[in-house]
């Protein structure tokens, strides 16, 4: 089976006064800071006609009971 996809970390470097206001986006829609700059970057993306796929979430919970 081929593991999940993980995030690409990388580090990021932006204007302070940025930073607060994506955090204070974020703080208002429930949303991590890095939660909401992805979400900003796929509606950005999106507006130039550019489709990401979503990756798939991780199996969550027990795998089947093996039968025998």
């Amino acid at each position: 089976m081929a593991a999940p996809a993980q995030k690409k970390a990388f580090a990021l470097r932006l204007d302070p006064a940025v930073h607060a206001a994506i955090e204070r986006l974020a703080g208002a829609e429930l949303r991590s800071a890095n939660a909401q700059i992805e979400m900003l970057l796929r509606e950005a993306l999106s507006a130039r006609g550019i489709g990401v796929e979503r990756a798939r979430p991780p199996k969550r919970g027990r795998p089947p009971k093996k039968e025998g």
